[in-house]
């Protein structure tokens, strides 16, 4: 699984940062490893140019796996961490609930069943 960080020009300490994030994301979604090939990270202060401001920081997390489309999952918060904390915990489980979605179709027949069970018993007319 590859891992992409970005941050804007406002975001300090990017190198601890982006590896702090890496081991971060590497432990969450370890049991993917096999289905995930890239994972891409992008923090940003939104609130950079105004004094204060809640929420000001922001997460955004793009998981791409094999053979689908990409997954996206987005979290602001006061603090960088809270925002990749949620964003992470987002991302996590929208992961989980679409392989599990894939798994659960696998077991579904997409044509009738051949006795024709799956037709209601026609009425004899009298």
């Amino acid at each position: 699984m590859q891992i992409i960080i970005n941050t804007d020009r406002n975001i300090n300490g990017r190198e601890a940062l982006s590896a702090h994030i890496s081991s971060e994301i590497e432990q969450a979604l370890n049991r993917f490893n096999d289905q995930i090939t890239r994972v891409e990270v992008h923090l940003s202060d939104e609130n950079s140019d105004k004094k204060g401001g809640k929420d000001g920081m922001k997460c955004v997390m793009e998981a791409r796996l094999a053979g689908r489309q990409p997954l996206a999952a987005t979290h602001q918060a006061t603090t960088l961490e809270q925002a990749f904390s949620g964003a992470a915990d987002k991302l996590t489980r929208l992961i989980e609930s679409t392989i599990g979605k894939k798994g659960d179709q696998r077991g579904h027949r997409a044509e009738p069943h051949p006795y024709g069970l799956d037709e209601p018993e026609n009425e004899e007319e009298e």
